[in-house]
């Protein structure tokens, strides 16, 4: 081993993170490094589950133990030794919990750098004090509006939406805002006790009651006595009422389950704030002006026009050197993001609204201007979600972060990016068991003499499409006129019975578009929206449950003689419930262990040792197997060992079908890529039985897929159109969009440079379209050849 500071390798020994099998490998510092393979072969755990996590782990060990309780830390990954390992930074696509208060510029801090800019060069109204920057800030109490509390936006709801059939009694659940079980008949109750009629219809009742029992903030306590039921005692209890307005608010506002968020919101109605008309501030923040425009305006500005308006206004002769010098900082900065494509976004755009991919190069903008050197950037597919015009941008990116002395790791699918890359780790030659073996290290040119390798067939010689008949349309579904975010008034024409892509510069309405084909539209059908959303919030939830394969193996199980004899059902195999799990870790197979002055870690259950069940469980065997054990196999060899069982093998072989092999049944939503997720989600829908057709909608399937991968989706997806069904997908990867049937394609730029349909009609048709920025693209992949940079 060189353990030289001089030493120009990481180089690492025996990694064994997640399938990796004791994995030594060197790779070059000062250079961009391109980690390839298959989904799951393990080069993310190669790149950030062992090369970050153990610089990570490293810099960890510098900070004072009581400062590390507050940083999130990920485990110390299992690797013999690592050497010549300089400080790191992670650029992944996960994102924190939604936050309506964050945006585009609260990641970036631009936001930070405007707000100066009002509070030392803005044109105050005459006897006006100077406000501080943090009076330009909806987030800050100096700042927000009080009415809106800095949201911009104003929720209230009425009584026709809270009760929408009063010819309903309250007993009969004429407030549809309640929620359902207990909580319900608790209120209704309570209205009782208080001595209201809940078995008179709802328009019946007084006009003064009705307005209590939905609007008033009082939240008065009595003494319930419920109806007695058979063989039930149920005693005297003190309930307290609160009104359904109170109620659905309280659960918008607070609640962290999406379905319960989204279950308040149809009760309520959305406006502007009356008093600050939607800009969010302040009045007396409102009334300060810089080239005209409030804080609030040139938030809302795309990028580009905003760095346009600033350079114009610095430009100016009455402008003071302080604007100057806050101006040429903010259009310096400004300058970053748009280069990597995103100049149609705005300050004030909120980050839940971002693809993972344009949160992930927003932190590589902000990166780009730290001025950090000697350290290793690791980056998840940067080039997800980017258009190969845009894609050419971000080579010009990561190679300025290079050439400012820096290593540069990305875990990367898109080819170009690939081909571009100094030195290329290609990890595999198959996913899960199959893979975790390095397969070559060295100039992406050395790969075409490795013959074991899957990346190898994609990266050279690609052949022109095969010459193909192109379906015709069964139908036409319209939709339009589509007015929203950047798109205004655009009509559309998707066509039925085919394959259909959706094309377009990041930011040209691709997206918008498409969410306009709701089950409203004339001639729809049944319409299925498969996204790239986790299939679960918790560890709790997994592959096998969100397919139903796990009702499957429970049921097996409890047919099991040894069940039978102890009288165990099938709920005895679930570990979400008590019962058959372990009681120690409630089912979850680890602990968390409290370490004063230190981060609470993880460690197996000391009771079941990760198995999740209690010892009595673990006794029933199906085939010679526990449950803990079948929840522990991949797909692949679950499909062997439940090859006679129709109900587990018909959704066991769909997962195969669109490449899933190599997870296992009981892998943790929480594991999942994006793109895992919507295969899982896209097997659930294909292993169900379908005569009448269905619209399939897909934003982005490829994202996150090798090559490979793609071809395994792709023949899933066509196979959909051959029984019949249509399918629309929203695509950047132009050897997709080739095999379409149809093309839409949108641009001919991003953001207010963007919304309109500029081609539309066969890929050949598409690919020779003047103004179309994806038609040179298309035309290449037509014709097998490679982009201009590769």
């Amino acid at each position: 081993m060189h353990d030289s500071p001089h030493d120009p390798y990481v180089r690492v020994r025996g990694a064994r993170e997640h399938n990796l099998a004791g994995v030594d490998v060197d790779i070059p510092r000062d250079a961009l490094v391109a980690f390839t393979g298959v989904s799951g072969s393990g080069k993310s755990s190669l790149a950030f589950g062992t090369v970050y996590a153990e610089a990570q782990r490293r810099y960890f060990e510098s900070v004072a133990p009581y400062a590390r309780r507050l940083i999130h830390q990920v485990g110390a990954p299992s690797v013999g030794e690592i050497t010549g390992l300089p400080p790191a930074v992670s650029l992944e696509q996960r994102r924190s919990s939604p936050n309506a208060r964050s945006s585009v510029g609260t990641v970036t801090t631009l936001s930070n750098s405007l707000r100066m800019l009002f509070s030392r060069a803005g044109r105050y109204p005459e006897g006006a004090g100077r406000l501080d920057s943090d009076a330009f800030s909806p987030n800050t109490a100096a700042g927000a509006c009080p009415s809106c509390h800095g949201l911009g936006r104003i929720h209230e709801t009425s009584e026709e939406l809270l009760v929408p059939d009063p010819d309903l009694s309250i007993r009969q659940g004429a407030v549809a805002a309640w929620p359902g079980a207990w909580q319900g008949k608790n209120l209704r109750d309570v209205l009782d006790a208080l001595g209201y009629d809940v078995d008179w219809p709802w328009r019946e009742l007084a006009a003064k009651d009705r307005e209590w029992i939905l609007f008033t903030d009082e939240q008065p306590v009595v003494t319930v006595h419920p109806v007695r039921e058979a063989g039930r005692i149920q005693r005297p209890y003190q309930g307290t009422y609160t009104s359904a307005r109170r109620l659905v608010l309280r659960t918008f506002s607070d609640s962290k389950s999406p379905a319960l968020r989204a279950k308040a919101e149809r009760f309520l109605t959305s406006a502007p704030c009356p008093v600050c008309g939607g800009g969010r501030l302040r009045p007396e923040a409102l009334a300060v002006t810089f080239a005209g425009r409030t804080v609030a305006e040139l938030a809302a500005l795309p990028l580009t026009a905003l760095a346009g308006l600033l350079s114009t206004a610095a430009a100016g002769a009455d402008a003071t050197e302080t604007a100057r010098v806050l101006t040429g900082d903010l259009v310096a900065r400004i300058g970053t993001v748009t280069e990597l494509g995103l100049g149609y976004l705005s300050l004030d755009r909120a980050t839940p609204t971002l693809s993972n991919g344009e949160l992930q190069r927003l932190r590589l903008a902000t990166q780009l201007r730290s001025g950090l050197f000697g350290v290793v950037y690791v980056l998840d597919e940067p080039s997800a979600g980017l258009h190969p015009a845009d894609t050419e941008a971000l080579l010009v990116v990561l190679d300025r972060l290079k050439a400012a002395g820096n290593s540069v790791f990305v875990v990367e699918h898109h080819l170009d990016v690939v081909r571009h890359a100094d030195w290329l780790v290609d990890v595999g030659p198959g996913a899960g068991v199959h893979g975790g073996r390095v397969l070559h290290s060295g100039p992406p040119g050395d790969l075409a003499g490795v013959e074991e390798s899957v990346t190898r067939r994609f990266l050279f010689g690609r052949e022109p499409v095969p010459a193909r008949t192109v379906r015709e349309p069964a139908g036409w579904l319209r939709t339009g006129p589509v007015t929203r975010h950047n798109l205004r008034g655009v009509d559309a024409a998707f066509p039925l019975g085919v394959f259909t892509a959706v094309t377009g510069v990041s930011g040209s309405g691709k997206s918008t578009l498409v969410d306009a084909l709701t089950g409203q539209v004339e001639g729809a059908g049944r319409l299925v929206t498969v996204d790239q959303r986790p299939i679960g919030r918790t560890p709790r939830s997994n592959l096998a449950t969100y397919t139903g394969l796990f009702d499957v193996v429970r049921k097996l199980f409890a047919e099991t003689d040894e069940a039978r004899a102890h009288g165990y059902r099938a709920g005895r195999f679930s570990f979400n419930v008590p019962g058959g799990r372990c009681e120690t870790c409630q089912g979850e197979g680890f602990v968390s262990v409290e370490l004063l002055f230190l981060p609470s870690t993880y460690a197996p259950c000391p009771d079941c040792h990760g198995a999740r069940y209690n010892p009595e469980t673990l006794r029933v065997r199906l085939r010679g197997l526990t449950v803990a054990e079948v929840l522990d196999l991949t797909v692949e060899s679950a499909a062997a060992f439940l090859a006679d069982v129709p109900a587990a093998a018909r959704s066991l072989r769909t997962l195969l079908d669109v490449g899933l092999g190599y997870l296992r049944l009981g892998q943790p939503a929480t594991e999942l890529s994006g793109g895992e997720a919507q295969r899982i989600k896209l097997a659930s829908e294909l292993q169900r039985p379908h005569r009448s057709p269905t619209l399939y909608v897909l934003d982005e399937p490829t994202t996150g897929l090798h090559p490979a991968d793609v071809e395994v989706l792709m023949r899933q997806l066509h196979g959909l159109v051959d029984a019949g069904h249509s399918v629309v997908v929203v695509e950047h990867d132009m050897d997709v969009v080739a095999t379409a049937d149809w093309v839409i394609d949108l641009g001919p730029d991003g953001g207010d440079r963007g919304g309109r349909i500029v081609a539309e009609g066969p890929p050949e048709r598409v690919a020779g379209a003047a103004d179309s920025r994806t038609a040179p693209y298309l035309a290449r992949a037509l014709s097998g050849g490679a982009s201009p940079r590769s």
